[in-house]
C-alpha cells in the first residue's frame, strides 16, 4: 500500500513517519512517496525516515520525488501538508496586517486569506493529478486554511476531507487532565476550521466538562490563551484560535513587540534539517515538540486507517456541512465528530448551536465563500470584499488598504495580479 505526502520535505515529516512505524498494524504500508519541489529539503528528510523505518523495523521503502505524478501514482491515500512561498510568506502573512491594527496569523483574518489565494490554485493542481493517476485515493488535506482549501477540493468533486489537530490535541489534554486512557474521552467539538469549541467531554458516555473546567480551569485557560473567567462564564472550550477575536486588541499589542512564530519556526526548521542530515540520528528529535503539530501523525493514521478499512468509528474531521448545521449552506466545510468509512465522513447529529456562536460561525463561512472565490477568479475587488466580510478586518478603509499591502506583497505567486 503506497501513501504519498505532498509538502514531503516538511520538517513535519518524521513526525508523520514515527506515526506510521508505531502504528503499523493500523495501517500496513508498503511504500511512502515522499514528494517536494525543495531538494535541500527533501534528501536530509527522506534520510531520516528511512532511517527511522529501519530502527523501527518497519518494512515500507521511501520513494524521495519532486514529480507528483510519480509520487501520486497508485497510491491509497495523498496527505497534502505543502507552504506555498514557505516561512518567508508566513512572515509577510504574520507582519503585513499588524500595520493596518489587526491581527497577524497565517490562517486567519488577512494573513490567512492572503494563503489562501496562494494555495488554493497549487492544491487543486495536485488534485486533478491525483484524479488522474490515483483515482481511488482518499486526499487528507492538512495545508492551512484547511477549511477554505477542503471547500475547494470538494467543489471540484474531489475525494477529499480536511485534517487539523486541535481536535485531538483537546482530546489528549483532557485525557491527562483526568488521568484516563484517550481512548475513552470523545468531544463535543463544534465549529469551523481554527474556528471551534468543545461543548461537551465525554467520559465513558457521560459528560464531564463542567468537572473539567471546575477543576482544571487555570490550566484549561494558559492552554487556549483565555482568562479563565470567561470559560466558566461560557462553561465551554474554545480553541486557542477564538484569541484573535476574543481578545484581538491584546494580541496585536503582544504581536507587535514579539518576534514572528515565523521567524521562530524557520530558526528551528533550519537547526532540525541538520538534525535529519545526521546519519547517526534515527529517532524524532525532541526539538519538533516545539514545531507543532502534535499528534498530527495520530489523526492522520487513524483517518487513513478508517478510510480505506471501513472502520466506521468517529473522528473530527472537515466535511461538507449538508445540512448538519442548518444555519449554513449545504456546500460549507465545517469541523465536527463524523463517521468515518470507506465511502467517507458523514458528519454525526449536532445539538443546536447556541447564537453565541452560531453567528460568529456564520459570519466566516460568509467569508470564507467569498474567499474561496477570489481565489478562484482573482482581482482585486474580489479580496476586498473578503476582507470587508471578515470579522477580523471589517471596516472599508481597512480592507483597502489590506487588499493593496496583501497583492503588492504576494505578486509573484498570484499570475494574475500581472498586468
Amino acid at each position: 500500500m503506497r501513501i504519498a505526502v505532498v509538502g514531503g520535505g516538511s520538517t513535519y515529516t518524521p513526525e508523520l513517519i514515527d506515526g506510521f512505524a508505531r502504528l503499523r498494524e493500523e495501517l500496513p504500508l508498503t511504500e511512502i512517496a515522499l514528494i517536494d519541489r525543495d531538494a535541500r529539503r527533501l534528501e536530509p528528510v527522506a534520510g531520516m525516515a528511512r532511517r527511522m523505518l529501519a530502527r523501527a523495523g518497519h518494512p515500507a521503502q521511501v520513494i524521495a520525488t519532486d514529480s507528483v505524478e510519480r509520487g501520486v501514482a497508485g497510491a491509497r491515500a495523498v496527505l497534502l501538508q505543502l507552504r506555498v512561498g514557505g516561512q518567508a510568506a508566513r512572515d509577510v502573512d504574520e507582519t503585513l496586517p499588524l500595520r493596518c491594527g489587526c491581527v497577524g496569523q497565517e490562517t486567519t483574518g488577512a494573513g490567512g486569506l492572503a494563503k489562501a489565494l496562494r494555495t488554493v490554485p497549487v492544491v487543486l493542481d495536485i488534485a486533478a493529478r491525483v484524479r488522474e493517476l490515483a483515482p481511488e485515493a482518499w486526499i487528507v488535506d492538512f495545508t492551512n486554511p484547511v477549511g477554505i482549501v477542503t471547500r475547494a477540493l470538494l467543489r471540484d468533486g474531489h475525494r477529499a476531507i480536511g485534517l487539523c489537530n486541535v481536535a485531538i490535541g483537546f482530546q489528549r489534554r483532557f485525557a491527562g487532565h483526568l488521568g484516563v486512557a484517550p481512548e475513552r474521552v470523545s468531544l463535543g467539538h463544534v465549529g469551523l476550521n481554527h474556528l471551534s469549541w468543545e461543548r461537551t467531554v465525554q467520559l465513558d458516555g457521560a459528560d464531564v466538562l463542567p468537572r473539567l473546567i471546575e477543576e482544571h480551569g487555570e490550566r484549561i485557560a494558559d492552554d487556549v490563551g483565555l482568562p479563565v473567567g470567561l470559560i466558566r462564564r461560557l462553561g465551554v472550550v474554545p480553541s486557542y484560535y477564538l484569541r484573535y477575536f476574543y481578545a484581538h486588541d491584546l494580541v496585536v499589542e503582544e504581536q507587535r513587540s514579539k518576534p514572528t512564530r515565523a521567524s521562530e519556526v524557520a530558526a528551528m526548521e533550519a537547526r532540525l534539517l541538520e538534525m535529519y542530515a545526521d546519519p547517526a540520528v534515527d529517532t524524532k528529535p525532541a526539538l519538533l515538540g516545539g514545531r507543532g503539530g502534535a499528534y498530527y501523525s495520530e489523526a492522520a493514521v487513524a483517518l487513513i486507517a478508517s478510510l480505506l478499512g471501513d472502520r466506521g468509528d468517529t473522528q473530527v474531521v472537515n466535511l461538507r456541512n449538508g445540512g448538519a448545521l442548518p444555519f449554513l449552506p449545504d456546500d460549507a466545510v465545517i469541523e465536527v465528530p463524523a463517521a468515518i468509512t470507506a465511502a467517507g465522513a458523514t458528519a454525526l447529529p449536532v445539538a443546536p448551536v447556541e447564537p453565541l456562536y452560531a453567528g460568529l460561525i456564520a459570519h466566516v463561512t460568509a467569508y470564507e465563500a467569498l474567499a474561496l472565490t477570489a481565489a478562484l477568479e482573482g482581482g482585486a475587488e474580489r479580496v476586498h470584499d473578503a476582507l470587508l466580510a471578515h470579522p477580523l478586518v471589517g471596516q472599508e478603509a481597512v480592507a483597502g488598504e489590506l487588499t493593496r499591502l496583501l497583492l503588492d506583497a504576494n505578486r509573484r505567486h498570484l499570475p494574475w495580479t500581472v498586468s
